[in-house]
């Protein structure tokens, strides 16, 4: 902790360099980033601290302040930075292509005639029909009132009709078609060369992407070394993802090892302002991210004696699930917080493996929906396949009311309101979701306020939606409530449990139709 409080004592007073940190004026981009300490032990048995940034500052790896990186790209001599200017030219080509007038107004006026044609498409179909229809209402109106070898004329009149209309239709798409090919044809000459230069500047990317990666050769307790490519091969991926090794821990650990410093404990927190889409708040601490971070130090913390990993722990070990109500269809359980709603990969004890065991010879998925492994509370399960499939269908339809109840770590002003903030996952950072608004799903939540006890407010969700982390997100986003809730390890700060819990449910019985409610009391 105080190696901490001193690297973020040193961050507050390079006020100069503010803007850097991502603590310049509102309108200013993010530059806030993880920052991390390693608790460190010298031969003679002193101790000390390594601090480090994860990426870098100011297009700089390099920082008196931290520990280097592993490989200087930035260097002006580097290979990295050498080669970066072809890439380069090749960007500039491409962009000149792009911002030509006349491949501008090409590209508008292949648009614009797509559009025309898609219409006038259109517009012959509906005349189509329309004379389809005329023809259906001349023969009702006529077929009393003709013989039948005039009903038969008229009936192969009709049809060749029909053929000539079908034909003519078909021509017609041929034509247009063809009108919008020649003017295709004129703008290619520039889409080829745009492919060309495109596919140029992806295998440079590539190649000198995995040149860097191959820089990186990370030490272990052991003393054996790997590189980036190696690393995330050995862990089944192909491809690592972009910045794989720039993160603070590794570079610590890696320092460490190669001056012969014995790590004894690390962390890492945030430092400046929050990207939009994630969950980041200056001074709090964070785990590393798992897509760069996990599999490189897989690697690099061999060797050394280090806490049981806490993914492969059993978190429902000596847990019981509360059945309070049960009937020949469904089941109503309180699940308790720390407990799998569904097997996990490493871990099967879960709601639905104790319930299978229990209930050997139910028909249903019993599965209905889930809660996070960390929320308590109400959970429907089905025991025969119908009424898994429309208990299901209220879900999908929204058809089933549900609220919760969670104390939130912070002030809320408003006694009640409304939060809607599209997610998605962190690619980076699974479990975690990220607010995207423009890949995000659609996610509404309503709340009020039940209660005020000083820095921590009470409060009782009603979700419109049901994504992932949805509840979490919402409350400790700076655009939703801006305060985590109590004990959230992902989105705010780790207690003894998350203090969020599925209070209350209204659904119709998928067999009787009769609407059911059901609440659980907390303990919050």
């Amino acid at each position: 902790m105080k190696a901490s409080e001193e690297l973020q004592a040193y961050l507050k007073q390079h006020d100069h360099n503010l803007n850097q940190y991502g603590l310049g004026k509102a309108n200013e981009p993010s530059y806030g980033k993880m920052y991390g300490v390693l608790v460190v032990k010298d031969g003679v048995g002193d101790i000390g601290y390594l601090s480090a940034y994860s990426g870098e500052i100011y297009e700089r790896s390099a920082h008196t302040r931290f520990v280097p990186p592993l490989h200087d790209k930035f260097a002006p001599d580097s290979y990295f930075f050498k080669n970066c200017e072809p890439l380069n030219e090749l960007n500039r080509k491409i962009d000149s292509i792009e911002n030509d007038e006349e491949y501008i107004r090409l590209k508008q006026q292949i648009e614009q005639l797509s559009t025309e044609n898609a219409q006038k498409i259109k517009s012959q179909k509906a005349r189509n029909n329309e004379r389809r229809r005329i023809r259906r209402a001349e023969r009702r109106v006529k077929h009393n009132m003709l013989s039948q070898v005039e009903l038969d004329g008229l009936l192969a009149h009709h049809n060749q009709e029909s053929l000539n209309d079908k034909f003519m239709y078909r021509e017609y798409k041929i034509y247009l078609a063809e009108a919008l090919d020649r003017e295709t044809k004129k703008i290619k000459m520039w889409e080829d060369k745009l492919e060309r230069l495109k596919e140029e500047r992806r295998e440079g990317s590539n190649d000198l992407q995995n040149w860097l990666f191959k820089q990186y050769d990370f030490l272990n307790a052991k003393g054996d070394t790997a590189n980036v490519l190696d690393i995330f091969k050995q862990n089944n991926i192909q491809v690592p993802p972009s910045g794989a090794g720039d993160c603070a821990m590794p570079k610590l650990l890696h320092y460490a090892y190669q001056n012969n410093l014995f790590p004894l404990c690390m962390a890492e927190f945030w430092w400046g302002r929050s990207p939009s889409s994630q969950v980041r708040k200056q001074g709090e601490y964070y785990p590393s991210c798992r897509s760069k971070c996990e599999p490189i130090l897989g690697h690099m913390l061999k060797g050394l004696a280090v806490a049981p990993n806490p993914m492969l722990i059993n978190p429902a070990e000596g847990k019981e699930i509360e059945i309070f109500y049960e009937d020949d269809d469904i089941l109503a359980i309180n699940k308790p917080s720390e407990f799998l709603s569904v097997p996990g990969k490493n871990i099967n004890d879960s709601v639905y493996s104790r319930m299978k065991a229990k209930y050997p010879d139910a028909t249903g998925p019993l599965i209905v929906h889930r809660l996070d492994m960390s929320t308590s509370g109400i959970m429907l399960l089905a025991k025969t396949k119908d009424a898994h499939k429309k208990l299901q269908h209220q879900f999908i339809k929204r058809k089933v009311n549900k609220s919760y109840v969670a104390l939130l770590d912070g002030k809320i002003k408003e006694d009640r309101g409304s939060i809607e903030l599209p997610l998605r996952v962190d690619l980076d950072h699974r479990p975690c979701q990220l607010v995207d608004h423009e890949h995000g799903k659609h996610a509404l939540t309503k709340w009020e306020v039940i209660e005020r006890r000083g820095e921590q407010t009470l409060i009782r969700f009603f979700p419109v939606t049901g994504r992932t982390h949805q509840l979490r997100v919402h409350a400790a986003h700076p655009s939703g409530l801006n305060a985590a809730i109590w004990g959230d390890d992902l989105y705010g700060k780790k207690k003894d449990r998350l203090w969020l819990h599925a209070f209350s449910i209204v659904f119709k019985h998928p067999t009787s139709g009769k609407q059911m409610k059901f609440r659980i009391s907390h303990e919050f």
